[in-house]
């Protein structure tokens, strides 16, 4: 909260309830050495407003998705970490800073259920609504 994180990546999910302009301090290419421009919003809008207008992520479980940024540009937390203090903040954090960054988002992430990325197992034998919801007869 110190550093300036929490403006955007707030509330039960650490963020993912706004959208905000990315690089805001810094040349966020300059960083990361990505060469392709995302527009990010405005390839959507096509209103100037957006141009690099970005969804701003829930944190919650980040330690356990890298890459990192809309373009996975960016390997590790440490590294996604430092780029945005710099491009968004415009503040160079020494390496304790971010290390006590990377250890709090390690606590704000839960064990994944086992059966996470397991398909769904769906009916079979056509539609079976739930006992009085939909049960009325169509008519020709």
């Amino acid at each position: 909260m110190d550093t300036g994180c929490s403006g955007c990546h707030n509330g039960v999910v650490v963020g993912g309830a706004m959208f905000r302009r990315f690089e805001v301090a810094e040349d966020y290419r300059r960083e990361t050495g990505i060469k392709e421009v995302d527009k990010g919003r405005f390839d959507v809008t096509n209103n100037p407003a957006d141009m690099y207008v970005f969804k701003v992520p829930g944190l919650r479980n980040v330690a356990m998705a890298p890459l990192y940024f809309h373009d996975g540009s960016v390997k590790t937390l440490p590294e996604a970490v430092r780029i945005m203090a710099k491009v968004q903040l415009g503040e160079t954090l020494p390496y304790q800073a971010t290390k006590a960054i990377v250890i709090f988002l390690g606590s704000v992430t839960g064990k994944v259920p086992q059966n996470f990325a397991a398909a769904p197992v769906l009916p079979t034998g056509g539609f079976a609504p739930a006992s009085g919801i939909g049960t009325a007869r169509l008519t020709k």
